[in-house]
């Protein structure tokens, strides 16, 4: 038979382990800042959950958050042991599959039509080509020159068109802000564009093949580039006066970092079509444009 005192270690134990299970939980929330919504966990890529600090001593927690709040980088991890911590290690791998996803994965084609945009290929034949041989992702066939010359304005001022490059999401992540306010900034400059286009499995240099065929004074391509683990989602413009096949490098200017942890993308279409303005004024492109 169970005498009172009996009972009383038992309730005092089922108290504790209680209150221990309990102790457990709020920090397990409080370090990791993981707490499941209707048996739903939060969703690790985005900003709000990167930004936690899950560092469990720290001499200066406000220096770490300013530091926190200047750079993508992954800093104020802290550890478990020898390793990571849960959450860090699962962001990472989080992280590298929206890298890959961004390099395999086509641009919605629903949303190239949305943007009244018709769609050309490089000469690459596939992704695994496009990624194999980057120098066909930077030629056009001759078919395709054709019906670029068919569809588009001849002899444009400024050419603008759209390439998937190295990430898809990248495109999907920005365009529809991006073209419209870089259109708009140009009609509103009074400069004119020829008729913008959307180009699968390109590289930058494509662009000069497009200069050459359409002869426009200004090219501008806006393509994804190559994804890492800070961001999957990163456009560049890069813009060249008079663009010709085997040209220098040094003869492209590129605004970079277009995406919404960096320039946004409607600010970043106004800012290009400033340079765009310079440019034209200028005669110039690449280290020889002193902006």
């Amino acid at each position: 038979m169970i005498d009172e005192k009996m009972i009383e270690r038992i309730t005092a134990e089922v108290i504790r382990q209680m209150t221990a299970h309990q102790t457990v939980s709020e920090s397990t929330e409080k370090s990791y800042g993981m707490k499941a919504q209707n048996g739903v966990l939060p969703d690790l890529t985005t900003k709000e959950m990167k930004d936690q600090i899950t560092l469990d001593r720290m001499e200066n927690p406000e220096m770490m958050r300013q530091m926190k709040e200047k750079t993508p980088a992954r800093i104020g991890i802290g550890n478990a042991g020898a390793r990571l911590k849960t959450q860090t290690y699962l962001t990472l791998r989080a992280d590298h599959a929206g890298a890959r996803d961004a390099v395999f994965r086509d641009v919605n084609p629903e949303l190239v039509q949305e943007m009244g945009l018709f769609s050309i290929e490089s000469m690459c034949t596939s992704r695994n080509e496009h990624l194999t041989r980057p120098d066909l992702g930077r030629k056009l066939s001759d078919d395709t020159k054709k019906e670029l010359k068919s569809k588009c304005q001849l002899n444009p001022t400024v050419q603008i068109y759209v390439s998937d490059g190295l990430s898809s999401q990248a495109v999907e992540a920005n365009i529809a802000d991006i073209l419209p306010s870089l259109m708009d900034g140009l009609q509103g400059l009074g400069i004119g564009t020829g008729t913008p286009f959307y180009m699968r499995y390109g590289r930058v240099p494509a662009m000069d093949v497009v200069s050459e065929t359409l002869g426009a004074e200004v090219t501008c391509v806006l393509i994804g580039e190559r994804p890492g683990l800070a961001t999957a989602n990163s456009m560049s413009a890069y813009i060249a006066y008079k663009a010709t096949v085997g040209m220098p490098e040094s003869r492209r200017t590129v605004v970079s970092n277009i995406h919404s942890g960096g320039i946004p993308a409607a600010e970043a279409g106004a800012h290009i079509a400033q340079v765009i303005k310079t440019m034209l004024e200028r005669k110039q492109s690449g280290v020889d444009l002193q902006l």
